[in-house]
């Protein structure tokens, strides 16, 4: 019964949307899943780039799976279902900016996968904390940018879209495109310089393990212990 229960998932996994569209229109609504797990990044990422908050992007991309759902008979397969299913992810959320008069509030998005994800798989803590703190810095300067750029560069640079593609999800031609890209990858380096210049000196320091663990392995390599010449201890300086 498992075995056949993991075979219809896989079997399902492989489905394309407009056939697991198709299905759910013909009575299979739970299979709506599939679309929400293959999008739920995307739509995360796209709100969260116009909202700058991280629960009220949650709620917006709930609101937006639930319009999609109660008007995917008007899906007519003229556009990707993902960029159709985009769109109205940004509608609900410049619907909810003008309902609420949102004001920008600081916070720390959960950015997985590509982009500016940092895999910490197979990396020491040393590591981990240094991608982590790289993260929030990005994120930072990511929120300065102005709603329009943060959602160009958001579809271009982290979900890859094309330049087509974004176009038609956000209804703007290929020029203003590349032309907000432009500008965003320009404020993004201005703003990283910013928060991180007062500390350039700090940038690329070899402490912690690493610096231990090159002392370490020299002192092995021209310290040959004996009864006569026992290896000194070592000072932690680093």
């Amino acid at each position: 019964m498992m075995v056949d229960e993991t075979d219809n998932k896989a079997t399902t996994a492989l489905l394309s949307d407009e056939e697991v569209v198709r299905r759910v229109l013909e009575g299979e609504p739970a299979l709506f899943e599939i679309l929400m797990r293959r999008y739920n990044q995307r739509l995360f990422r796209v709100t969260r780039s116009i909202v700058s908050n991280d629960l009220e992007a949650e709620d917006i991309i709930q609101d937006a799976y639930v319009r999609a759902y109660e008007h995917l008979n008007q899906f007519e397969g003229r556009a990707r279902f993902s960029t159709w299913l985009t769109k109205i992810a940004i509608y609900e959320a410049y619907a909810r900016v003008r309902r609420i008069g949102y004001q920008k509030v600081d916070s720390i998005s959960v950015l997985e996968g590509q982009g500016m994800h940092m895999k910490a798989k197979g990396r020491d803590p040393e590591e981990q904390i240094y991608d982590g703190e790289l993260k929030i810095v990005l994120e930072k300067a990511f929120d300065t940018l102005p709603h329009d750029y943060r959602s160009v560069f958001m579809l271009r640079e982290i979900e890859g879209l094309s330049t087509a593609e974004t176009a038609e999800c956000l209804e703007i031609s290929e020029e203003n495109v590349k032309t907000r890209l432009h500008r965003a990858r320009g404020l993004l380096q201005q703003e990283l310089y910013s928060l991180v210049g007062a500390n350039a000196n700090l940038a690329f320091q070899f402490l912690g393990n690493r610096c231990d663990r090159v002392v370490e392995r020299v002192l092995e390599r021209i310290l040959k212990p004996t009864k006569q010449n026992p290896v000194p201890p070592t000072t932690n300086e680093c």
